[in-house]
């Protein structure tokens, strides 16, 4: 079975299984934009791979084909395409510009519970896939400072991550003097104010290494793929850093306390995807979590001016210390 009438099955079991009469061969050939033989073909082929399909006629005399158990269907991973996804996001958009807000709620609490029976990495693509459709129909955009990248570099490395395929780039590092070729085994990308590849140059001993997007001026596929290490989770090494920028020396706990008055707005951010919060008897909001980066923590507190206070790390505070203004007129 070719890809792309795996794919078809599966629409059709999600469509046997979703409406309570079944569905009959005309809404098949409606769907798929097929004849009548084709649509008893793929009625054929439910039956073959779904053990629990019942057929039954309705009161006009047509046969429907009605899935019972669709627990098989979670196979499909997502169960909601990132078009899907933003088809969702736009109908969200589309109400809210006509001031239907009970649709806005309803339609929102349909997005995320979706979206929370999804596998985390699943959802996760599924939110980003559709931010970036969103984008190209001009209903979101991205304000903020960020560091240009090379659309042609950002494509090849998509490329090789997909392979997973070596990939040669050239680069610049710290210490070079003029860039010199590389060639690398890509395990993901980093994604702040600016962008790290993380990736093992072959050739080298040591663990992976970060190198920094605008700085590659060049990038191909190499001839081979390689074996990625199967112990690797992107998720996890990026959480031990704040931002992009990781600094192994100066991993280690966090604690931040935000006074009363900043509380309710601290706690609407996810500073960390494993920060612990707690509510204290004066009102403060203090948070914990484990990471390093102490430079892109400060350039994060700055904006809090007086409202938080650094309890740990002690050189956190001190390299904030000096920089707690409180005439600011808004909190981020």
């Amino acid at each position: 079975m070719s890809l792309s009438k795996a794919r078809d099955l599966l629409r059709l079991a999600e469509m046997a299984a979703s409406r309570h009469m079944g569905v009959s061969l005309a809404e098949i050939a409606e769907e798929f934009d097929a004849d009548h033989r084709t649509a008893q073909r793929m009625t054929k082929a439910l039956e073959d791979v779904f053990q629990n399909v019942e057929v039954n006629t309705d009161e006009d005399r047509r046969r429907r084909w009605k899935l019972r158990d669709s627990s098989l269907l979670r196979l499909k991973g997502a169960g909601l395409g990132d078009s899907e996804l933003a088809a969702l996001e736009m109908s969200i958009k589309r109400a809210e510009r006509e001031g239907a807000t009970h649709d806005v709620k309803a339609l929102i609490s349909l997005r995320d519970r979706l979206l929370a029976h999804m596998p985390g990495p699943h959802a996760r693509r599924a939110e980003a896939d559709a931010e970036a459709v969103l984008e190209a129909y001009g209903y979101a955009s991205r304000p903020g400072p960020r560091v240009r990248a090379e659309p042609l570099v950002l494509e090849t490395i998509a490329q090789a991550l997909k392979g997973p395929f070596l990939l040669v780039v050239t680069y610049a590092g710290p210490k070079d003097n003029e860039p010199r070729e590389r060639v690398l085994e890509p395990y993901g990308l980093l994604l702040g104010i600016r962008r790290y590849l993380v990736a093992r140059e072959q050739g080298k001993t040591g663990g992976l290494q970060h190198f920094r997007l605008d700085r590659i001026g060049k990038a191909r596929l190499g001839a081979q793929s390689f074996a990625r290490d199967l112990d690797f989770d992107l998720l996890a090494h990026s959480a031990r850093a704040f931002g992009s920028y990781h600094a192994d020396a100066e991993f280690g706990d966090v604690v931040w306390r935000f006074r009363p008055a900043a509380a309710a707005a601290a706690r609407e951010f996810v500073f960390h995807p494993q920060q612990e919060l707690s509510d204290e008897k004066d009102g403060c909001l203090t948070v914990r979590f484990r990471a390093g980066g102490w430079l892109e923590m400060a350039w994060h507190l700055y904006a809090w001016g007086d409202q938080v206070e650094v309890l740990e790390p002690q050189e956190l505070a001190a390299l904030v210390a000096a920089h707690r203004r409180s005439d600011f007129p808004a909190m981020p």
